[in-house]
Formats: structure tokens, C-alpha cells, sequence
């Protein structure tokens, strides 16, 4: 948690410490940066540019490679990610140990452990170790379509991350992680059914499984980590995984809806007691398409539709205003009452 010149002088005036106390820790502080707060994403030009290149140069060499690239072949794909990777490592390494300069370098490490997938890539289009799953096209249609095939470039992925976050301990490398962990959930579907495709049944089932496992991770993660915010990523794939997995089947029977209604609303409470808004954006969205599914039962083809979804989508915003405004009152009256377990996630670093 950082602390300013007023809490100090506050604290002081208190008579929690001293004045030379005060000062004494002022000039500590100076002296001593906050390691967690040169590692933390600031919403400042030179941090918006610093991840805009960052997620640019892995677009590049992922989503947005063209078919000319392609066309380099399996050894030059892979040389050009290794030569990448090297690179954007050595330089990374450096501005972190040497310049101390831990965003910019941890960004760094990001970019050379996303070139995984592609040097895996190339390996399998140059020795063609497709399995029976056959070639799954470009490297573009890693970060696109579904296929078997694509499990050896996440598992890749997910080793080079984990080896990258024992050695750096920057939370944007989760990202990689995370990303590659949700596209494991879907690739692994042919695997377990057989067919190249999949099955939509399956790949739901597998999605709500994996996503709770994620979560589970994160909670896990998040009850560890000494700085940094190393658990979000985790928690918003996992959540998105798990909730997409369930949404499928949002059209059920009336008790089904009505369940799923219940889940969407303890998400809100899960996102109250962990203090994790991205349990509340889904929980949220949930109830919203509960409420608009059952709108639409009550005034299908009535002029009053519109208007009955513009008063839920009135409805939620009053509800987030509410809970603003109570929020400090509401966090209170939980650190009272909630086990210590449960106070220590809240009060976990970020």
C-alpha cells in the first residue's frame, strides 16, 4: 500500500508517531522506491506507450502476420521468432537488472515469450507435426479458429511463461499465460472427443471445468503474491471461460434461467467479498441478459419493449451508484465479519 506526505503528517498529528518519526520514515521512503509501484501499469503517456508497443509487436507477429509471411516456411518462422525472442530478451534482462527499469523490461520478456507459439509453429510446418489433426493453416489462424493441433504451440506458451516469471516477476507475463491457457481450453476439445472439430457439448463442459480451475488458480495466486498484481489476468480469463461456458446454456427452462440468474448474483457478492470487479462486469452482464430475456417474454412485440430495457439498463446503473456510495460502509462491515482467510485475499497486494 503506498503511503504520502499527508498520511505521514496525519499520522503524526494523530499522535500514531512522532514528527521525527515522520520525517525519519519520509526519508526512508525516498531513499528506498516502492518496487511494486515501478512494476504496476500507470495510466500515464509513457505507460500507454510502452504496452501499445508491446501488444503492436506481438499483433504483428500473430494476429496481424500476412500470408507473405507465411510463406517465409517453417525455418524461417522459426528462426525469425528465435532471433525475436533473443533480442527482445537480452534487451529486456537488461533494462531490468541493469536500468532498473522494470515496466518497460518486464514488457520486454512479455514480447519474447509470446514468440513461443510461432517458433512452435515453424518447428511443426518444417518437420510437418500436424497429428491427425491435420495442418490448421497460417499462423493467423492460431489466434482465430479451433484446432487440435495448435495444443503443442499453448503448451509451449504456457512453459515459457512460467520460466519467464521465475525469473521476472512481472504481472503482464500472466497475460501470455492466461491467453494461452484459454485457447488450451478450446484446442483440447478434438483431443478428448476424437474428431476434428470437436463437439460443442464437450468443448461447453470442458470451458466451465477449465474456467473454474483458472479461478480457483487465481485465488490461489492471489492469497500468495507479495506485489504486483499477478492473479488479474488469471481471474478475467478464467471468469470469462467459466461464464461463457455457462451462458451457452442460459436458454433452458424457466428454472434454468432463474439459476442462472442466481449464479450472475453471486458473482456480485464473490466480486464483494474478494474485491475483484471483473466477477461484477460479468455478473452483471448475466443479469442483464436475464432480465432482457424475460423482457422480452413480458412485451414481445409491444412498443413498450425498448423502453422496459432501457429502465434495466437505468436500473443497473442506479444499483453501481448505490453500491459506490456504500461501498466504504459495505468493505467495513465485511472485514468485520468475514474469516481471516478470506480478509487476507481482500487485502492482498495489487
Amino acid at each position: 500500500m503506498p503511503y504520502s506526505d499527508n498520511d505521514l503528517d496525519a499520522a503524526a498529528r494523530a499522535g500514531v508517531i512522532t514528527s521525527q518519526q515522520a520525517e525519519a520514515l519520509r526519508l526512508f521512503f525516498a531513499q528506498r522506491p516502492n518496487e511494486a509501484q515501478r512494476i504496476a501499469p500507470r495510466f500515464d503517456l509513457v505507460h500507454m506507450l510502452w504496452y501499445a508497443g508491446a501488444l503492436i509487436v506481438m499483433s504483428a507477429m500473430g494476429l496481424f502476420s500476412t500470408l507473405a509471411f507465411a510463406a517465409m516456411g517453417g525455418v524461417g518462422l522459426t528462426a525469425t521468432a528465435l532471433v525475436y525472442a533473443v533480442l527482445f530478451g537480452v534487451a529486456g534482462h537488461y533494462l531490468w537488472h541493469t536500468k532498473k527499469l522494470y515496466t518497460p523490461g518486464g514488457l520486454l520478456i512479455a514480447i519474447a515469450v509470446a514468440m513461443a507459439p510461432l517458433a512452435v509453429y515453424g518447428v511443426q510446418e518444417a518437420l510437418g507435426l500436424w497429428t491427425e489433426f491435420g495442418k490448421p493453416g497460417t499462423v493467423r489462424d492460431f489466434y482465430i479458429w479451433i484446432k487440435g493441433s495448435f495444443v503443442f504451440m499453448e503448451l509451449a506458451t504456457i512453459a515459457a511463461a512460467l520460466l519467464a516469471l521465475w525469473l521476472y516477476r512481472f504481472p503482464f507475463i500472466v497475460f501470455v499465460l492466461a491467453v494461452a491457457l484459454w485457447f488450451l481450453s478450446m484446442d483440447i476439445v478434438p483431443w478428448i472427443t476424437g474428431a476434428p472439430h470437436g463437439n460443442w457439448e464437450t468443448s461447453r463442459k470442458v470451458s466451465v471445468w477449465f474456467g473454474l480451475g483458472v479461478i480457483v488458480t487465481a485465488i490461489v495466486v492471489h492469497g500468495r503474491q507479495q506485489r504486483g498484481d499477478f492473479a488479474y489476468w488469471l481471474y478475467l480469463f478464467g471468469v470469462m471461460t467459466f461464464w461463457g461456458g455457462i451462458t451457452a446454456v442460459s436458454d433452458g427452462t424457466a428454472l434454468d434461467k432463474a439459476l442462472y440468474c442466481a449464479l450472475n448474483v453471486g458473482f456480485l457478492l464473490v466480486a464483494l467479498l474478494l474485491d475483484r470487479v471483473v466477477f461484477a462486469v460479468f455478473g452483471a452482464m448475466g443479469i442483464a441478459i436475464y432480465l432482457g430475456d424475460l423482457a422480452d417474454k413480458l412485451f414481445r412485440d409491444s412498443i413498450l419493449f425498448p423502453f422496459a430495457l432501457s429502465a434495466i439498463g437505468v436500473l443497473i446503473i442506479g444499483l453501481g451508484l448505490l453500491f459506490h456510495r456504500h461501498q466504504a460502509a459495505l468493505s467495513a462491515w465485511l472485514d468485520a465479519r468475514l474469516p481471516a482467510p478470506v480478509q487476507r485475499l481482500r487485502r492482498a497486494p495489487r
